[in-house]
C-alpha cells in the first residue's frame, strides 16, 4: 500500500539524494573540524585527569563571574 502511494507522489526520488547530500556534508565538516583542531588544546585536554578536569571547569566558571 505505501508503495503505492510513495510511487505517485512526484520527484520522490529527490529526497533521498537530499537526504545523502546532508549526511555526506555533515561528515566532511566534523571531519574538517578534526583536522583544523589546535593540536596543543588535543593534548593539553588528552593529559588531564578527571579531577584536573573539574577543577579547570570550576577554575573557567569563577574567571567567567
Amino acid at each position: 500500500m505505501y508503495k503505492h502511494v510513495l510511487e505517485r507522489i512526484e520527484e520522490i526520488a529527490v529526497w533521498p539524494i537530499i537526504s545523502l547530500i546532508i549526511f555526506f556534508a555533515f561528515f566532511v565538516g566534523l571531519i574538517w573540524w578534526v583536522v583544523k583542531m589546535d593540536k596543543s588544546h588535543v593534548d593539553h585536554m588528552k593529559s588531564l585527569t578527571g579531577e584536573d578536569v573539574n577543577s579547570t571547569q570550576k577554575t573557567y566558571s569563577h574567571e567567567n563571574q
